[in-house]
């Protein structure tokens, strides 16, 4: 079914939208959600969930991608899932060492103030991956939307993990060096 079906029947209220949008994007979701989550049990309540919260969500919301809009939920609820299971341990998880990475980027000590300067940070963000080659935009999407393992992404590309890793550091240095030259502070 496609997508436009999908939401027209999120609009029409018809309990059938669950059950097509878990035909089409079920494996999608999971792979998100255990990524983030590294458990099959919580992934799937994380997907559930994500299903409830498009119902939810849809109408008033159109949106325009339905699987961007359901990676980004099945994403945010993975996150709160993990942050509140894991508040105090580090574990062997990959999301820590992910943020970590991250953190060279973007530090909690600033804030986007309100939705004007927030839109315009995903912009410039957008506009960076844009500019990079589609194969290191493809590592860095993997890594840090789909939480992925280095060595899933290594393996995918077909060069080694030391590789992936040189690539994504220098991606990211990158991007914190466009983002400042913008007047961001990081």
């Amino acid at each position: 079914m496609e997508d436009k079906e999908i939401v027209q029947l999120y609009f029409d209220r018809n309990r059938q939208a669950i059950a097509e949008t878990s035909e089409k994007y079920g494996r999608y979701c999971t792979a998100i959600a255990v990524n983030i989550l590294n458990s099959r049990e919580d992934a799937e309540e994380c997907v559930n969930d994500t299903y409830l919260n498009a119902w939810n969500c849809i109408p008033p919301r159109r949106p325009k991608m339905l699987s961007t809009f359901l990676g980004k939920l099945v994403r945010n609820l993975s996150f709160n899932r993990f942050k509140a299971a894991h508040s105090d341990k580090r574990g062997g998880y990959e999301l820590p060492l992910i943020l970590d990475e991250l953190g060279e980027i973007v530090s909690d000590k600033a804030s986007v103030e309100d939705d004007a300067d927030r839109d315009e940070l995903i912009e410039n963000i957008n506009a960076f991956l844009k500019a990079l080659p589609e194969r290191k935009r493809y590592m860095f999407i993997r890594r840090y939307w789909y939480s992925d393992r280095i060595s899933l992404i290594a393996k995918r590309c077909g060069c080694s993990e030391n590789s992936v890793s040189v690539e994504l550091s220098r991606i990211r240095k990158s991007l914190r060096e466009n983002l400042t030259e913008r007047g961001y502070d990081i």
